[in-house]
């Protein structure tokens, strides 16, 4: 789910006939999406009536298309390498009326400008990197955009694959895939894929790395089967 944020250790970016699917494709999943959105506002309560938020890997933009009617003086930093994705992501904005407060960058984290922004998004992006240096450089990009004690919601596939729970919990994620449509082929693909193409880090190593790209040791604050969510701030 969701798409590659860093250039080291990254699937290529998601192309156009992605992009035009996107948003549609884990529709009968929209429940989960609806609850860590519901989470990210109210961590990001209290911020500024202007803050700035860093989107890192923001795809077609479902934060920004929660937040931003919600938030008429904040504005968008959305980054992503798909420029098609991207693409998406601008539609909904004209479509919205918010495209004024919105920056639009087709690159990586680390590639964007080192402007200070008040909090940052990382939904489902990081489980792509599955070489543990680049999943922590990632995490420091982050930190680097954000003012001292910024905020960061991060949700990412994730679990402990040692766990005895480990397989009941993975029955139950490929039942909802199931839900969404998959075929039977396409979930014993997935199962094949987990931990090698993507999600390979538990989440006592995902919470070490964000901590030691430079935020405070972050407070677990979600699980749906495999989601796994985290909030800190820029230490």
């Amino acid at each position: 789910m969701r798409r590659p944020a860093s250039p080291a250790s990254a699937p290529a970016p998601f192309d156009e006939a992605h992009a035009k699917v996107y948003d549609d494709q884990f529709a009968a999943l929209n429940a989960l999406k609806d609850c860590f959105h519901l989470l990210m506002e109210g961590y990001f309560s209290g911020l500024p009536e202007d803050a700035r938020i860093l989107v890192a890997g923001a795809g077609t933009g479902a934060e920004v298309r929660y937040l931003a009617p919600r938030h008429p003086g904040w504005r968008f930093t959305l980054v992503d390498p798909s420029a098609p994705m991207l693409a998406v992501a601008r539609r909904h904005a004209e479509a919205g009326g918010y495209t004024d407060r919105c920056a639009f960058h087709a690159d990586y984290v680390s590639a964007t400008p080192l402007a200070a922004h008040d909090a940052a998004t990382s939904l489902l992006v990081s489980h792509f990197l599955t070489d543990a240096v680049a999943r922590q450089s990632y995490f420091a990009d982050i930190a680097a955009r954000l003012k001292s004690g910024g905020r960061l919601i991060n949700v990412d596939l994730c679990a402990d694959d040692t766990a005895h729970s480990f397989e009941s919990v993975m029955s139950l994620w490929l039942s909802l895939m199931g839900l969404n449509g998959q075929s039977e082929d396409s979930r014993a693909h997935y199962r094949k894929a987990y931990g090698v193409q993507f999600a390979v880090h538990g989440p006592d190593a995902v919470a070490k790395m964000i901590e030691a790209g430079g935020f405070s040791p972050p407070a677990p604050v979600f699980q749906a089967a495999l989601m796994r969510g985290w909030t800190a701030q820029k230490a």
